[in-house]
């Protein structure tokens, strides 16, 4: 025999079905607030691909405080790169981009690297003088390499600027990350050392 009588046994079933509808209430919330987030950036705009880019054009730390301004840049590294058909050949100070192609993509980024450094002076750029700091695009793609030759050789015949352009297109090699202090340098170092500016804005 039941220890609950009838009547005991309908009202617990009364008191019992709302309690059951608030704790489903609750679970479902819950389900919805720790359901994981989309893929992201540390930024505050979410990406779900990235793809690479190797520029090379003087000391790195120029460079890359402007590129990483740019909308659609998620991550830059500084370093140097190597030309993957001259094993000779000195690595370039470069700066390695991670962006996000559906916000900006690798034509625009090459429009904007011949804006913000020399690709007219061999070897050079501003006060940087040797090898190391020469005008380079590392391809990692044949899609890259055509984007470059079309960038660079529209850029070349518009007259922007008044020397014939010297930029190298290399096939990428192996990029060495520099030192930690290279990194981010000119946000650690506010007003450090450079000799980059977007030109023509």
């Amino acid at each position: 025999m039941s220890k609950y009588n009838h009547r005991e046994s309908s009202a617990a079933g009364a008191r019992t079905a709302p309690r059951t509808l608030i704790v489903l209430a609750v679970l479902g919330v819950l389900a919805m607030t720790m359901t994981p987030p989309a893929t992201a950036w540390s930024g505050d705009d979410e990406t779900t691909t990235t793809e690479t880019a190797i520029l090379a054009g003087g000391c790195f730390w120029g460079m890359e405080g402007l590129i990483r301004g740019l909308d659609g840049v998620v991550d830059t590294e500084v370093g140097y790169a190597a030309d993957a058909n001259d094993n000779k050949a000195e690595p370039a100070e470069a700066i390695r981009i991670e962006y996000d192609p559906e916000r900006i993509s690798y034509e625009d980024l090459l429009t904007f690297y011949f804006k913000m450094h020399d690709p007219t002076t061999e070897n050079r750029q501003g006060n940087d003088r040797g090898a190391e700091y020469r005008s380079a695009i590392f391809v990692l793609t044949d899609e890259q390499r055509q984007v470059a030759v079309k960038v660079r050789t529209e850029v070349d015949a518009s007259g922007f600027w008044k020397k014939p352009v010297v930029t190298e297109i290399n096939d990428a090699g192996k990029f060495k990350e520099a030192a930690g202090h290279h990194q981010d340098y000119l946000e650690k170092n506010p007003g450090g050392y450079t000799c980059h500016f977007v030109r023509g804005e």
